[in-house]
């Protein structure tokens, strides 16, 4: 692995460059819409209004790479940017501190000591195969509907790529400005990051994940300010990941609670008496599993009733949407912090 020189690092930082481009506006199209149900069941929260940059400078191409390197290597190491985009951004510069503390350096906010090798393409490619199609179909948007399917499906390959490469929607059409993302179909290759795939082809419906007796020592943090989950060995923070929390109306409950059970591609119960107003009600629908399922590919539930930690079927809106209670995580994420933890124990919220 290289160093980072700290010229190359200072021309590229995160602090530096967001000082010209807060929020640059999305690339291309903004991709295809997820399912009507938001991470936890309820209707889709209204994206924020974007706000205004402080600057007309946007990032370069060779900016928007370097830090697309710094967004692979966090990933790579589970200090998780949240979706990759070569954009600066608040997960990322939370991504890099706590890095930097887990790994004893300097908590500068910025890349010089990170460890990011330059010697190999931060691009791949993938081509569609045929039996990428079992997991792209048409998804119902309604509730009971999606109830009578015994899947819940990608909207399309599009969606498909971007979370099984870990990367905004929009950031695809970005790296491929002559494909119409809309229209892929099996033989089609398609520029991706070069990030470690989300395979949801290897995920199995398992209702309990077996104990991991090597892990009992380790537990989980949840700061619902900061909308970030770490994970502790004893005191040692080995990994970390943007989250949703609940809002004012329905907060994800403040305490020390304990992990009970681990379950895969979750049937998901969708009361929206529960998911409105914590109330169990008669009118409810049993929702197949699938990675837009309102939990998505993983279910971390607490000994406390009805809230957990789980996926998503809305990954762009982690950590700046709200759930309702629970703790929302992008499936790429849940689907690797869940072989990292074991039964039993101890989740701190505050």
């Amino acid at each position: 692995m290289k160093i980072l020189s700290l010229l190359l690092c200072a021309a590229f930082s995160l602090g530096g460059l967001r000082a010209h481009a807060q929020t640059p506006p999305p690339q291309g199209s903004p991709g295809p819409a997820r399912s009507q149900l938001a991470h936890g069941g309820g209707p889709l929260a209204p994206k924020e209004p974007a706000r205004a940059a402080t600057s007309p400078r946007q990032p370069t191409a060779k900016e928007r790479e370097m830090l697309l390197r710094v967004q692979i290597f966090l990933d790579g190491e589970l200090f998780s940017p949240g979706k990759l985009d070569g954009l600066p951004g608040e997960f990322t510069d939370k991504a890099v501190s706590r890095f930097q503390k887990a790994h004893g350096l300097d908590e500068t906010g910025n890349y010089q000591n990170l460890p990011i090798s330059r010697s190999s393409s931060p691009y791949t490619e993938y081509t569609l195969r045929p039996e990428d199609r079992k997991f792209v179909g048409g998804l119902p948007s309604k509730p009971e509907e999606q109830a009578k399917t015994h899947y819940l499906p990608y909207n399309s390959y599009w969606e498909f790529l971007a979370e099984r490469f870990h990367c905004a929607e929009a950031f695809l059409q970005y790296l491929n400005p002559a494909v119409n993302l809309e229209k892929l179909k099996v033989g089609d290759t398609v520029k991706v990051p070069a990030v470690e795939p989300f395979e949801i082809e290897s995920l199995k419906s398992l209702s309990t994940l077996p104990e991991r007796p090597e892990f009992k020592a380790r537990k989980i943090y949840i700061n619902r300010k900061d909308r970030m989950l770490e994970l502790f060995e004893n005191d040692l923070l080995v990994a970390s990941a943007p989250i949703t929390p609940g809002s004012a109306t329905l907060p994800t409950p403040a305490g020390k609670w304990r992990l009970l059970a681990v379950s895969t591609m979750p049937v998901f119960r969708w009361d929206e008496g529960v998911l409105n107003r914590g109330v169990r009600t008669s009118n409810f629908f049993m929702l197949p599993p699938g990675p837009n399922n309102p939990v998505g590919v993983a279910w971390c539930a607490l000994n406390k009733p009805g809230i957990g930690i789980h996926g998503t079927n809305n990954p762009e809106t982690i950590g700046r949407a709200h759930s309702h209670g629970c703790m929302r995580v992008a499936n790429w994420d849940i689907a690797r912090i869940i072989q990292r933890i074991t039964p039993g124990i101890a989740v701190l919220i505050e």
